[in-house]
C-alpha cells in the first residue's frame, strides 16, 4: 500500500520501500503521463545519498522507458530543489526525487513534483494512489536498453540551477565581505551546489561531514541545535562568521551564528522576510504553515501586507504563494522559498540569501534579531514529539477530532482551529498537536512569550493526551 504524506511517500527500507512498490508507483505515473499525451516531455528524475536511492532511481527509469516515457535522468546525487528546478525549466508533467529527506536512516522514499516544479498536492497523489489500488501490470526494461532506445536521457542541470540562484543574489555585495563560512551537509547532497555558489561569491568555505555515509553519522539528517552541535563548536573554536547546515536532500537549513548559537528556523524566516521588506524595499505577503511563528503576522501587518496560514506541507505554502503572489513562504522546520524562484523549498537558495542579508546590512544575526524583537515583541517556541502505537493513534483521534476535547489551560482561549490537527490560540501565543505526515509521530508545538511558559503549556497538553 502506497500512501503519500505531507512530503511525498516515505517508508522503511525492506518493509514497504521495496522494488515492487517503487515500480508500481513508477508505472502509475507513466500511465498518467501517457494518458495526458505528454510522454515525449517526460519526467525529471534525481536521487540523494540514502541507501538504495541510486538503485531505486534506476528501477524507476526502467519502468518509464518500458512505457515509452522519456526520463531526464540526473545521474549523480542531486539536491531535491535541483529536481524541482528541472521540472520547472524543462516543463515536464512530473518530477521525482528518491529521498526520505530528514527521516531516520532506515527510511527512504519518493517526492513527487507536478507542473511548474511544485510538490504534488492531495489531488495529484490521490490519482496515483487510486490507479495503484486498481491493479497495475508493471512494464520494465534494463537500464542499458532504456539508454539505447533514447527514453532514458542522462541530464545535467547543475549549471542552469546554480545560475538561476546566482541571478537572484546580490553577489557583488557578498564578494566585498569575503565571509568565512563552515558548511555541514549532514552527509547529504548540498556540498557541490552550495559550495559553488558561496565560493563564486568569494566566500571562504570549509566543509565537515561530507563523506558518503548512509547512516548519517548516527544522527538524523535534520538540522537542529542538537544535530549541529559539532558545527556550533567548530564555528566558535575556529572563528567562522557563519555555520550552515542542510538536511539530507538540501531543501531545509539550520544556521549557527558566529557565537555558536543555533538560530531557530522561525527566526530565519522572520529575518529574511524583514530583510526583503525593510532593506530591499520589496512588497508582498508571507505564507506560513500552522506551526510556524506568528511574529510573521506582525511583520506583515507593519508593512501593510498579509500573513496567510496553511496546513503543514510545503505544497500548501507554494499553492497559497501562487494564489496571493506572496513574497516569501516557509515553515518552522527550516524550509522556505521566495517569489521568482522555484515553487518549493530550497536550502541552497535560502543559505545564499541569508549570506546576502548579512553582507548587505552589515549587521550580525543577533543585531538583526534584536531589531525585529524590539519592534514586534518576543515569542519563544518549544516542541515535543513522540511515537505511538496504532491503538494509541485511534485513541488520540477520538479525543482530539471526534469528541473534540480540550485541555484546561490557565489562559483564556481565543480560538480553536482544526485546519491541521488541534490548534488552540491564546492572547499571546498558541499550541498545536498534530500527527506527522512523514513518520508515526504526534508533534506538539507551542509559541508563547517565554520558553518556560511554552514548555509548561506542552506539559499540560502531554498530560491531557497521556503521551
Amino acid at each position: 500500500m502506497i500512501r503519500f504524506g505531507t512530503g511525498g511517500w516515505r517508508a522503511i527500507i525492506g518493509d514497504e520501500f521495496i522494488k515492487s512498490n517503487i515500480q508500481l508507483l513508477a508505472q502509475a505515473m507513466a500511465e498518467e503521463i501517457t494518458a495526458a499525451g505528454r510522454a515525449e516531455e517526460g519526467i525529471v528524475l534525481g536521487y540523494d545519498r540514502r541507501f538504495l536511492s541510486d538503485t531505486a532511481a534506476r528501477w524507476i527509469a526502467e519502468v518509464f522507458a518500458a512505457n515509452n516515457v522519456v526520463v531526464h535522468f540526473i545521474d549523480q546525487i542531486a539536491p531535491t530543489p535541483l529536481v524541482m528546478f528541472g521540472v520547472q525549466s524543462m516543463k515536464t508533467m512530473y518530477g521525482m526525487a528518491v529521498t526520505a529527506s530528514h527521516n531516520p536512516a532506515d527510511y527512504n522514499g519518493i517526492k513527487v513534483f507536478t507542473d511548474g516544479g511544485r510538490d504534488a498536492d492531495e489531488v495529484a497523489t490521490g490519482i496515483l494512489e487510486a490507479r495503484i489500488e486498481k491493479g497495475l501490470i508493471v512494464k520494465t526494461v534494463t537500464f542499458d536498453e532504456g539508454i539505447a532506445s533514447g527514453y532514458i536521457r542522462i541530464t545535467d542541470l547543475y549549471n542552469e540551477y546554480l545560475d538561476s540562484i546566482i541571478a537572484l543574489i546580490r553577489m557583488d555585495d557578498i564578494r566585498k565581505k569575503r565571509m568565512k563560512i563552515l558548511l555541514d551537509p549532514m552527509f547529504g547532497v548540498s556540498k557541490t551546489a552550495l559550495q559553488t555558489v558561496l565560493v563564486t561569491a568569494r566566500c571562504d568555505v570549509d566543509i565537515i561531514n561530507d563523506r558518503h555515509d548512509t547512516l548519517f553519522g548516527g544522527r538524523l539528517p535534520a538540522p537542529s541545535a542538537h544535530t549541529l552541535q559539532k558545527l556550533s563548536n567548530m564555528v566558535v573554536e575556529e572563528g567562522y562568521e557563519l555555520g550552515i547546515g542542510t538536511d539530507g536532500d538540501a531543501d531545509r537549513i539550520g544556521i549557527i551564528d558566529s557565537k555558536g548559537v543555533f538560530v531557530h528556523p522561525n527566526e530565519i524566516l522572520m529575518l529574511l522576510y524583514y530583510y526583503l521588506l525593510r532593506y530591499k524595499g520589496e512588497k508582498g505577503d508571507v505564507v506560513r504553515n500552522i506551526a510556524t511563528t506568528e511574529i510573521l503576522d506582525r511583520i506583515a501587518k507593519d508593512f501593510g501586507q498579509t500573513c496567510h496560514e496553511v496546513p503543514v506541507g510545503f505544497k500548501h505554502i507554494s499553492s497559497k504563494m501562487e494564489e496571493t503572489n506572496a513574497l516569501i513562504g516557509g515553515e518552522s522546520s527550516g524550509g522556505l522559498t521566495i517569489r521568482g524562484h522555484i515553487r518549493g523549498k530550497d536550502g541552497i537558495f535560502a543559505s545564499a540569501l541569508l549570506v546576502e542579508m548579512l553582507c548587505v546590512t552589515g549587521k550580525s544575526l543577533r543585531e538583526l534579531l534584536d531589531e525585529i524583537y524590539d519592534r514586534y515583541g518576543h515569542l519563544e517556541m518549544a516542541e515535543f514529539d513522540t511515537r505511538f502505537s496504532a491503538e494509541k493513534k485511534v485513541q488520540l483521534q477520538e479525543t482530539l477530532f471526534t469528541q473534540k476535547k480540550l485541555p484546561t489551560f490557565p489562559w483564556e482561549i481565543k480560538s480553536v482551529n482544526y485546519m491541521d490537527g488541534l490548534k488552540i490560540c491564546f492572547e499571546n501565543g498558541w499550541i498545536i498537536a498534530r500527527f506527522s505526515g512523514t513518520e508515526p509521530l504526534i508533534r506538539i508545538f507551542c509559541e508563547m512569550e517565554t520558553r518556560e511558559i511554552a514548555e509548561s503549556a506542552i506539559d499540560m497538553m502531554r498530560k491531557f493526551l497521556e503521551v
